[in-house]
């Protein structure tokens, strides 16, 4: 019966959907900066504008906001816009980045941001104006070639791209960017009454297009606080219309928990319970992921239902940096990963990769996914399904989990899950957030002989974090404090542990 509610919810709401109407067969109007017919080409980028009066070039100079954004080659010198150079000169703001746009957004129809400048508005707070849907937000949906929220615009053209807070790549032309995630503890532990200061968190990472291939990403993450060591890395392909290819370091899978950057979770670490009995690292893995076509176009929503399908492979205990393998015991079986999900936009637009973190208030957002795998490992062969249901709404975040499997060697059903839930209590300045979750096993009907690989990890918890984050300079600072109280229950194999502690942590990340 819990298998079915999640599917049951999903169907609900999309028979709660109203209909929308279908969109022209071409670009009506070709002067509104709007996306008339649906095809995400606008105005004169539309060739159904090509005869339009206010489409032809008239030989003058590209030398104002209006006509660095029309879509025209208004000089005919065979570059359009912002592709022409003369569209970086004086005045002309609407082909700079949101780095460059710091004192100069534009207060009125952002959406057509070549309308002039005003200090009124900070960054972050164009996201969701003017017609933009607040779906690309993330360095990775930036840069992929595709309208993945549907508005019309695409990439650094898009709103939430030029202005949203956790976008690099859009600041200026897109090219190789370099982020750090930096932040320093200091715990107290109340069950043992000691103090601890160390620097936790050091996370380098280089990413944007590939050199030289249209529409491409590539991520390469290191974490250098401890010994420095590489931790993931991707490298993303398109294969046309919305689809891609990507190889990555095979930490990924049907769930985004282990994959998202440090600097993004907003109880400053992930939830352990719900990874370290399902998610276990391979040596590699392909993925394929895009859009589904039939279902979008029933809808009549371009970027409401995407896939994403992958294989990973690779035997040993991975040792913390990628291509690092090792054996602790005498158990060389192949280990293999295989799954996919399915991701539905109920309402507006939420990527795999954005931040839970909110530093102005977002419009509603919606998203619901459903995956499932089958796992081998040097120990276990699971199968094994995942379900989230991720809610953003003005000064809300709300994230709820499951993730369960079916232990097939030993015999046993484990599940986990974690509610997790934000709230902007003072725009640009206050957030507070808590979360909580479980993991429970069923006893093993044929105990192993020997407990090795991630089985001795396998023990019942519950836990509960509670924590209020300050925003020191814009989003790029952070000074937060943290309750947790984490209970791992005591097996035949270890004892039982309380972890209780407070801590004070300041962040940076940009």
């Amino acid at each position: 019966m819990r298998g079915l509610i999640l599917p049951m919810a999903l169907a609900l709401a999309l028979l709660a959907l109203p209909a929308l109407a279908e969109p022209p067969a071409q670009e009506t109007v070709c002067d509104d900066r709007g996306d008339n017919d649906g095809d995400q080409l606008v105005d004169c980028a539309d060739k159904d504008c090509a005869e339009a009066p206010n489409c032809q070039p008239d030989g003058d100079p590209e030398n104002t906001n209006e006509r660095c954004s029309d879509w025209v080659d208004n000089d005919k010198n065979g570059h359009v816009d912002c592709d022409d150079t003369a569209c970086s000169g004086a005045g002309i703001s609407v082909c700079l980045g949101s780095w460059d746009l710091a004192g100069t957004i534009p207060q009125a129809q952002p959406s057509a941001s070549a309308s002039g400048g005003s200090s009124d508005w900070k960054i972050g707070s164009l996201a969701g104006q003017g017609g933009d849907i607040v779906g690309e937000q993330s360095d990775l949906e930036c840069s992929d070639g595709i309208d993945n929220d549907g508005d019309g615009k695409v990439d650094c053209e898009d709103v939430g791209c030029r202005f949203g807070p956790d976008v690099l790549i859009c600041r200026g032309a897109p090219k190789m960017r370099f982020s750090i995630v930096s932040r320093v503890d200091h715990a107290y532990d109340l069950e043992s009454e000691t103090h601890d200061t160390l620097f936790n968190k050091l996370q380098l990472r280089s990413f944007g297009p590939i050199p030289n291939i249209a529409n491409s990403f590539y991520l390469v993450s290191m974490r250098a606080e401890k010994t420095p060591r590489v931790t993931w890395a991707m490298f993303q392909l398109p294969l046309g219309e919305g689809h891609y290819v990507q190889l990555n370091s095979g930490g990924g899978g049907i769930t985004d928990t282990n994959v998202i950057s440090s600097g993004k979770q907003l109880l400053l670490d992930p939830a352990y319970y719900m990874i370290n009995a399902f998610q276990q690292g391979n040596g590699a893995a392909l993925e394929f992921g895009g859009p589904i076509g039939f279902l979008n176009e029933a809808m009549n929503r371009p970027a409401m239902w995407n896939y994403r399908l992958y294989y990973g492979g690779g035997s040993g205990r991975w040792a913390g940096n990628i291509g690092g393998r090792y054996f602790t015991y005498d158990n060389h079986r192949y280990t293999w990963s295989v799954g996919g999900l399915v991701s539905a936009n109920l309402v507006g637009y939420l990527g795999r990769f954005d931040s839970m973190f909110l530093y102005t208030p977002a419009p509603l957002a919606v998203n619901l996914r459903l995956g499932a795998k089958y796992d081998q490992r040097a120990q276990e062969r699971f199968p094994a399904a995942n379900g989230r249901l991720y809610i953003r709404a003005g000064r809300l975040v709300l994230s709820a989990e499951s993730y369960m499997k079916w232990e097939q060697e030993f015999v046993s059903f484990q599940n986990a899950y974690n509610i997790t839930f934000g709230f902007l209590a003072v725009p640009e300045w206050l957030m507070v957030a808590f979360d909580y979750g479980e993991f429970k096993a069923e006893p093993y009907e044929d105990i192993p002989e020997t407990f090795e690989t991630d089985l001795k990890k396998i023990r019942d918890t519950d836990r509960f974090r509670f924590a209020t984050h300050l925003y020191i300079y814009k989003n790029i600072g952070l000074l937060s404090l943290l309750y947790d109280r984490e209970n791992i229950e005591a097996t035949d194999q270890a004892d039982g542990v309380l972890n209780h502690t407070v801590r004070v942590a300041a962040q940076y990340r940009f």
